[in-house]
C-alpha cells in the first residue's frame, strides 16, 4: 500500500491545478483498491462457477438437442401433456424430502426425452448430480473394459453409475434381451436403490413389458419409496417442434 501512497503523492505534485485528480488522499485510494478487488473477485467467481457448470453439463450426459430443455419450453398440445409435465414438476419439487424413481413410457417422439432432462437440467442448477445414458452406450462403456488394455474396469462404470444423485437410462426395451445386461442393470439399481439414489428409466415399452425383459427383480428395485410411471400414449410430435426454441 505504501508505494501506492508515494505514487499518488508523486502525481499530485507533478500534475497541473486546474486538473482534479480522481483520488484526494490515500483514504480515496485505498477505497478504490477494495472496490476494484471486490468486482475482480466477484468476477473470478463468476468464471469459475461458469467453468463448473459447464464441465458438470458435459459429464451429466444430456446431448446437445436437449441441454436447453426445460418445463418452460415443453410443448402442451393436449391434456395428456400437461399432466406429465406437471407430474415431472412435483417430481423434482420433492426430490430433496422423496426417494421416488420413475419410468416414462411411449412411442419415439412422445417427449419423454425432453421432460427427463428438463429434470436433469433443473436439478443440475440446484446442485445435484446426474446421469443420463442409453442402455446400448453404457454396455458398450461396460464391454470395452474387457480389453486388458483399458484404463477402467467393469466396477469402475458400476460404482461411477451408482453414484450420482439422478440416473436416467434411456431406450431400454430396443437392445436385444441378454442375461449379462439385466446383471448389469440390476446390480446399479440395487446400489442406488441401498443408498436410496433414483433411477429413471425411459423406454418404448410399458411397465408390464419392461417386468417380463428385465425381470421382477430389477423392477420390484424400482418400486422401493415412490415410483412414478408415466405413459406417453400419444403420437409422435417432433414436426410440430421447432429445435431452435429449445
Amino acid at each position: 500500500m505504501q508505494k501506492y501512497i508515494k505514487l499518488l503523492k508523486k502525481i499530485k505534485s507533478i500534475i497541473p491545478n486546474h486538473i482534479k485528480p480522481k483520488f484526494k488522499n490515500e483514504i480515496d485510494l485505498l477505497n478504490w483498491n477494495k472496490k476494484e478487488g471486490f468486482l475482480s473477485s466477484k468476477s473470478i467467481l463468476r468464471q469459475n462457477k461458469a467453468r463448473r457448470m459447464k464441465k458438470i453439463l458435459q459429464n451429466s450426459g444430456i446431448k446437445k438437442l436437449y441441454i436447453n430443455c426445460s418445463f418452460e419450453n415443453y410443448k402442451v398440445f393436449h391434456i395428456g401433456q400437461e399432466k406429465v409435465l406437471n407430474a415431472s414438476k412435483e417430481y423434482v419439487k420433492n426430490f430433496n424430502s422423496q426417494f421416488s424413481n420413475f419410468v416414462f413410457s411411449g412411442k419415439p417422439g412422445t417427449g419423454k426425452n425432453h421432460l427427463a432432462a428438463a429434470i436433469g437440467n433443473y436439478l443440475i442448477l440446484n446442485g445435484k448430480s446426474i446421469l443420463i445414458i442409453t442402455i446400448a452406450d453404457l454396455m458398450s462403456k461396460i464391454k470395452k473394459t474387457f480389453n486388458l488394455k483399458n484404463e477402467h474396469t467393469e466396477e469402475y462404470f458400476i460404482k461411477k453409475s451408482s453414484e450420482v444423485d439422478l440416473l436416467i437410462i434411456d431406450e431400454i426395451g430396443i437392445q436385444k434381451e441378454s442375461n449379462y445386461e439385466k446383471i448389469i442393470i440390476h446390480q446399479i439399481i440395487d446400489r442406488r436403490s441401498a443408498s436410496k439414489k433414483s433411477t429413471g428409466i425411459l423406454s418404448n415399452l410399458n411397465l408390464n413389458h419392461l417386468n417380463i425383459l428385465l425381470g421382477e427383480r430389477i423392477i420390484d428395485r424400482m418400486r422401493l419409496g415412490k415410483l412414478l410411471c408415466l405413459n406417453f400414449n400419444w403420437d409422435s410430435y417432433r414436426s410440430f417442434v421447432n429445435v431452435n426454441d429449445i
